[in-house]
């Protein structure tokens, strides 16, 4: 699995275990709808860690709680 589609998977599954919708989320994190979309299509390669900080922000958690999954595990992310 890709880093952007780690990511996305991340999000989709935080997005649901908090109950939120995308725009729920954007308006909480204080990034543009289009960004989110980007990164969940995985049409964002290089998303920038102040924006994935945002993200994380909006979910009420900590950046090193977003990676502490095994989905980021060396193991499991392909260059």
């Amino acid at each position: 699995m890709t880093l952007q589609r780690a990511i996305a998977y991340k999000i989709s599954n935080l997005l649901v275990e908090h109950k939120m919708t995308r725009y729920e989320l954007c308006k909480k994190a204080c990034i543009p709808q289009q960004t989110l979309k980007n990164i969940m299509d995985e049409r964002n390669k290089d998303i920038q860690l102040s924006t994935l900080k945002q993200i994380v922000e909006g979910f009420d958690i900590s950046l090193a709680e977003f990676f502490s999954d095994k989905l980021f595990d060396d193991d499991n992310i392909l260059d």
